[in-house]
C-alpha cells in the first residue's frame, strides 16, 4: 500500500469536509422539501376531511341526528327521500364524529351530545331481531322499504352501525359521566343484536330477515365482497354469537373462496364475488376495515392486507392503461372505481363495468393502502378541477371528464369512509380503537385470524 503523506491526508481531510458540507446542505434542503410538501399534504387533508366531516354534523337530519341516505345541493329528490336516514352510513358517520372531535372540527362536548340523542333514537326506532333495516323516515322514525321483500333486518348495514357502537364504547367508557352513559348505551345497543338469529338455522349469515317475508330475501352473505365485519361482529358477539362453522362454510365457503386469479399482473388474493377474474367495486376494501384493522390480519384463506392493497393498486393499474380512453384517468390523474351515482342513475363501478365515472371516495378511502397515489389523486382533484368537483360537503359523489358530468351530489355511504379512512391513514385512531374491544379479539381467535392487534 502506498503511504499517504501529511499533505495528502491534509488535502483528503479538506475535501472530506467541503463534500459533508455540501451533503448536509443537500439533506437539509431534501429535508426542507419533504417538510413543505408534508404539510401542504396535511393541510389539504385536513380541509377533505372537515368539509366531508359536515356532511354528518351540520348536513344531519334533525329529528334524529343521524346521516340522510343522500344530499342533493340542487335539492332535487325525484323520490322525495330528503329525510330518509341510512343506518349503514349513519355508522360510518358515528366515526366521522369521533374523528371530528379529536381533529378539533367541534368540541368534546358538542360531539358527545350528538351521539348521546343519535343512541337514543337508535334505541326507539323498530327492530328485526335487535337487527336494524337498512333505511327509516328521520322524522317519523318508519321504516323505509329498501325494495318489496327488503322490509325489516339489514344484518350487513346493521353490521356498519355495530362496528361503530364499539368504536364509540372503548372511545368513551373512561370518560365523564355523560360520556360513559353514552358508551353503555352504545354496548347495550351492540349486544342487543341477535347475530344468530340470521344464520336461519344454517351455517350462513343471511342478509335479509322480517316478521312479513322471513328469510324470503334468501340473500346468503358469502365471500369475498363488502360483509367480512359482518361475521366477525357476529363470531364476537357475548350474546348472540355464531359458531365458528358459519364462518367457515358461509363466509369462507369451505375454502373455496381461496384464489390464484390475478388482474393486470396483480393478485386479486381472494375470489371476489363477480364472475371469474374479475374484482368488484372498491368499496369491498373500505367498509368492512373502516375498524377492523386488515394490516396483518390473516386466516387460513387469506391475508387481508394483500386483498384490500391489491384492489386498491389494480384500481390504479387499469386507470393508468385507460383501455377506453376516457379522459382523466391516470395514476397521477383521476383513477378508482366503485358504486355511486353514475350517468344513468346509481352503479357499481368497476374494471369491466367502466363508463368514464370516477367516485372520489374509492382513491380517497383507500389512502392507508396506496397513500402516494391517493394524496396525488386529491391534489389532482384540488388543483385540476376545483369547484366543478368540490362543494359544502366535500367533494362530489361522482363525476365523468369525458362526459363534462359534474353532478353537485353526495351520498353518506361514499362521505363516510373518506373522512374515517384517511385518519385511519393518518393517526390509526378508528382502527386503535375497535380493535381494543376485548370482544373483537376473542372473535378474531375464535375464528381462527391471526393480527398483531390480538396477540
Amino acid at each position: 500500500m502506498k503511504k499517504l503523506t501529511t499533505a495528502t491526508l491534509s488535502l483528503f481531510a479538506a475535501t472530506l469536509f467541503f463534500s459533508c458540507q455540501n451533503n448536509t446542505g443537500s439533506q437539509a434542503n431534501d429535508d426542507k422539501t419533504q417538510t413543505e410538501h408534508s404539510s401542504k399534504d396535511d393541510s389539504l387533508l385536513t380541509e377533505i376531511q372537515r368539509n366531508t366531516f359536515q356532511y354528518f354534523w351540520e348536513g344531519a337530519e334533525p329529528t334524529s341526528g343521524m346521516a340522510r341516505e343522500r344530499i342533493h345541493l340542487d335539492g332535487i329528490y325525484p323520490k322525495n327521500d330528503q329525510n330518509v336516514v341510512t343506518i349503514g352510513g349513519s355508522g360510518f358517520g358515528l366515526m366521522a364524529i369521533i374523528t371530528g372531535i379529536e381533529r378539533g372540527f367541534i368540541t368534546r362536548e358538542e360531539g358527545v351530545k350528538r351521539l348521546a340523542h343519535i343512541m337514543n333514537y337508535l334505541s326507539e326506532i323498530e327492530r328485526f331481531q335487535g337487527a336494524w333495516a337498512h333505511w327509516y323516515h328521520g322524522d317519523t322514525k318508519k321504516v323505509q322499504a329498501f325494495s318489496e321483500k327488503d322490509n325489516g333486518g339489514d344484518i350487513v348495514e346493521t353490521a356498519f352501525l355495530a362496528q361503530s357502537l364499539i368504536t364509540i364504547r372503548e372511545y368513551l367508557k373512561n370518560g365523564s359521566e355523560d360520556e360513559q352513559a353514552v358508551a353503555s348505551s352504545a354496548d347495550e345497543l351492540w349486544k342487543g343484536i341477535n347475530w344468530n338469529h340470521y344464520t336461519n338455522g344454517q351455517n350462513v349469515i343471511f342478509w335479509h330477515w322480517s316478521p312479513s317475508v322471513d328469510f324470503g330475501m334468501n340473500h346468503p352473505v358469502r365471500g369475498y365482497d363488502e360483509g367480512l365485519v359482518t361475521y366477525i361482529l357476529a363470531a364476537s358477539s357475548p350474546t348472540h354469537a355464531i359458531d365458528t362453522a358459519v364462518y367457515h362454510e358461509g363466509w369462507a365457503r369451505s375454502g373455496e373462496i381461496r384464489s390464484t386469479a390475478e388482474k393486470l399482473n396483480i393478485p386479486l388474493s381472494i375470489k371476489h364475488n363477480a364472475r371469474p377474474g374479475e374484482i368488484g367495486p372498491l368499496f369491498w376494501a373500505h367498509y368492512s376495515y373502516l375498524g377492523l384493522d386488515p394490516k396483518g390480519l390473516q386466516d387460513r384463506c387469506a391475508n387481508y392486507w394483500d386483498v384490500t392493497s391489491n384492489h386498491a393498486k389494480i384500481n390504479i393499474a387499469y386507470a393508468e392503461e385507460n383501455p377506453k380512453g376516457y379522459k382523466g384517468y391516470g395514476a397521477d390523474k383521476g383513477w378508482g372505481l366503485t358504486a355511486s351515482y353514475s350517468l344513468k342513475g346509481y352503479d357499481a363501478h368497476h374494471p369491466d363495468n367502466d363508463h368514464g365515472v370516477i367516485s372520489p371516495t374509492a382513491a380517497l378511502s383507500s389512502m392507508p393502502y396506496t397513500p402516494e397515489e391517493s394524496i396525488s389523486f386529491a391534489h389532482y382533484l384540488m388543483d385540476s378541477l376545483g369547484t366543478k368537483v368540490w362543494g359544502k360537503y366535500g367533494f362530489y359523489d361522482a363525476y365523468s371528464e369525458t362526459e363534462d358530468w359534474f353532478p353537485q351530489h353526495y351520498l353518506a355511504i361514499d362521505q363516510g369512509p373518506i373522512v374515517v379512512m384517511i385518519e385511519n391513514y393518518r393517526s390509526g385512531l378508528l382502527w386503535n380503537l375497535f380493535m381494543e374491544a376485548p370482544e373483537i379479539k376473542a372473535g378474531l381467535k375464535k375464528l381462527g385470524f391471526s393480527s398483531p392487534r390480538i396477540l
